[in-house]
């Protein structure tokens, strides 16, 4: 991504697209008549551990935002890693109507330090079996941010 980018991006409450700007089409390699009513998973990189997208949905789902460093894959089997911070988008009821993602360059330093980290989730993952993934990665980064005595919000924004 260009330092300037922003990634704009609107689904509803199952996680269909409603919306992408200009730079979201341009750097998913998608049409934005492809785009609008799939699943946001249609950019999901295969390097991404299942545990991460659970925190994310376990997190919006209780009405929080979620930060994240995530690696996307283009139309085209390439891929770019984005800093992504989603959020409930409310009706005037204040009620969830689906959720709303911003997305910009990360960090060198960032990316970095996160691929090891989800490499290490993966390997959680695939050692505890597809049924069992999500947890099993999820516990594994919870012990690791644990011992280092911060919690996620705080690592993630610390990169």
């Amino acid at each position: 991504m260009r330092e300037e980018d922003f990634i704009v991006s609107k689904t509803d409450l199952k996680g269909r697209i409603t919306y992408g700007n200009r730079i979201f089409v341009e750097f998913s390699g998608y049409t934005a008549a492809e785009l609008l009513g799939a699943q946001h998973n249609i950019i999901r990189h295969p390097d991404m551990p299942r545990g991460v997208f659970k925190f994310l949905w376990d997190t919006i789902g209780a009405e929080k935002e979620c930060f994240a460093y995530v690696k996307n894959m283009a139309k085209d089997g390439s891929f770019y890693w984005v800093f992504a911070n989603v959020t409930p988008d409310y009706d005037d009821q204040r009620r969830a109507t689906g959720y709303f993602s911003v997305r910009r360059q990360p960090k060198r330093g960032a990316v970095d330090a996160m691929a090891d980290v989800y490499r290490a989730m993966l390997a959680e993952e695939q050692q505890a079996g597809p049924r069992d993934a999500s947890d099993a990665s999820l516990a594994w980064l919870n012990n690791v941010l644990t011992q280092k005595g911060t919690g996620y919000d705080e690592f993630i924004l610390s990169l």
